[in-house]
């Protein structure tokens, strides 16, 4: 508080001056700015707003952007609204116009920007871009696509490879394979946007991304590839659906053509390997990376090589790398032992694990409470979920959703909010039960609770990923696949059920989990189990 005193009475001293410096300018910026967290901060911005309409400023874009946002955090929308339209009825130009729009952006206010850019008398690409850029670093992906449609209705403003690289990325983000197919479309329109090393980098990865690993490598060898990320994106995608060898065969082609790779390239490939349990070749390019290219591997490389030894069972050698790393390991580090430890039923790596987590999250002291469950220590696990009551820690809910007819459908488990619950449920019921009579078995070891086999499987029964591939059989013609994303890994038995369900219906399911994307076809999965 006594900061932004002291930053008031200097605004004071120079408010006299016709004169105002660029650091007096950022001077007002950092005033409104610590408006965010004063208990009077309304008084604070009030004085600030008066001072700056003293010193004439009160049209410069960045400043009207910050004070707009400063009377948004503080409950006062009327005024924000009130000096936007001010700012707008002065008719001040599509340059200032995009400043204000990167700068409400910038702070995160999407829906202010929003009205600037229908408001704005004059727009060009760059307003557009701005928006559209804007709403993917604000994680508004379906927004920045629905304003690339908006944009595409002004015939004078075509849309260039900004738009189209923004707009992939969103798609990535979605994993929605009919709008990157759209996106890709728009692209090759009337003679097709000249593809750069961004663009084609950004289309290997957008299809990688929605599940459509054919359709990245037709790109990838469609395109010019003399850039060292067009490569790393394919080897990533290969690596991302667990195709090891064909990411390792890439690499070879890379070296072929004199490509340079970096620690981007030996990322995708370690991470290929553990995927697939590779461990001798993942341990041979992490040599190579730093004996024949002179790349010193970064936490990530290192977090990669932990993960490949933990799910290979050497959970001890992968402890054993993070105490000898050179740097320190970080919470992705020792969430991945406390995976492995689980997996292998480890209970005092994943104590040692769970002890330098700093900021362990629910699903940390779930892992936990599943390694005591799963080794019958019922007592150990009911004081991990009592710490979790008394802490106030609740397990991350699993959200999985599915694109139809254009809209995304969401679910969470035990989901009845959709408007086709009944439809959906009365659909896996039967799926259940047919995959019963066909020999697949629950895997109640996951339930946490030291209750009845019948109470266990009911748990299992309604897991996100199971009502959206309920969903999408009711959407979707016989034969036709059917393509599920999730937000954390999927579980063991939803794995074995689905693979069971491709079997019993003749049906594709491609599933992208947080780890990885699973083709589900005549009762197998691409992961091989290996996940």
């Amino acid at each position: 508080m006594q900061r932004i005193s002291l930053s008031i009475s200097r605004i004071r001293r120079f408010s006299a001056s016709n004169h105002v410096t660029l650091a007096d300018h950022r001077l007002l910026k950092q005033v409104l700015e610590s408006c965010k967290s004063q208990p009077n901060s309304k008084c604070v911005l009030l004085q600030a707003h008066a001072h700056i309409l003293k010193l004439g400023h009160l049209t410069h874009p960045t400043l009207v952007a910050s004070i707009v946002a400063a009377y948004r955090r503080c409950s006062l929308p009327h005024i924000a609204r009130r000096l936007l339209t001010r700012f707008l009825s002065l008719s001040p130009g599509v340059s200032n116009t995009n400043i204000i729009i990167e700068s409400l952006m910038i702070n995160g206010e999407c829906g202010l920007a929003n009205k600037v850019l229908r408001k704005a008398s004059d727009r060009n690409v760059i307003t557009w871009n701005l928006m559209i850029g804007g709403y993917v670093r604000n994680l508004q992906y379906e927004e920045a696509l629905r304003t690339l449609k908006d944009m595409i209705s002004f015939a004078d403003i075509k849309p260039n490879k900004f738009s189209f690289a923004s707009a992939l990325a969103a798609c990535a983000r979605l994993g929605d394979l009919n709008r990157a197919k759209w996106v890709h479309w728009l692209m090759m329109r009337d003679g097709g946007v000249e593809l750069n090393a961004i663009l084609c980098t950004a289309l290997v990865d957008v299809y990688a991304k929605c599940g459509d690993i054919k359709s990245s490598r037709e790109v990838f060898y469609g395109v010019e590839r003399d850039d060292v990320s067009v490569w790393n994106a394919m080897i990533t995608g290969f690596a991302t659906h667990g195709l090891a060898e064909e990411a390792m065969r890439v690499f070879s082609e890379m070296e072929a053509e004199h490509i340079s790779p970096d620690s981007i390239t030996f990322l995708g490939l370690l991470t290929a390997c553990s995927h697939c349990g590779l461990l001798e070749e993942g341990k041979g390019y992490f040599d190579l990376m730093r004996r024949q290219f002179s790349l010193q591997p970064k936490l990530e490389h290192y977090g990669a090589m932990v993960d490949l030894l933990g799910r290979g069972g050497k959970v001890k050698e992968a402890y054993e790398l993070i105490e000898s790393m050179p740097v320190e390991p970080d919470l992705v580090i020792w969430r991945s032992l406390l995976s492995s430890s689980r997996t292998y039923k480890n209970p005092k790596l994943a104590e040692t694990a769970i002890q330098n987590l700093s900021k362990a999250r629910s699903g940390d002291y779930v892992l936990l409470s599943n390694i005591y469950s799963s080794t019958k220590k019922w007592e150990s696990a009911q004081k991990v979920r009592e710490l979790m009551k008394r802490e106030g820690i609740r397990k991350a809910k699993g959200k999985s959703w599915v694109e139809f007819g254009g809209v995304i459908h969401r679910f969470k488990a035990g989901d009845a909010s959709h408007v086709e619950t009944n439809a959906i449920y009365k659909l896996l019921e039967e799926l259940i039960q047919r995959t019963k009579s066909q020999g697949f078995v629950p895997d109640t070891e996951l339930v946490l609770m030291d209750v009845s086999e019948e109470e266990k499987e009911e748990n299992l029964n309604y897991h996100s990923e199971k009502l959206a591939l309920a969903f999408g059989i009711l959407k979707s013609s016989p034969g036709s696949e059917v393509r599920i994303h999730k937000n954390i890994r999927m579980c063991s038995d939803c794995h074995n059920w689905i693979k069971s369900v491709s079997r019993l219906l003749n049906r594709v399911i491609i599933i992208r989990d947080r780890i990885r994307f699973h083709r589900f076809e005549d009762g197998l999965c691409s992961c091989r189990d290996y996940w």
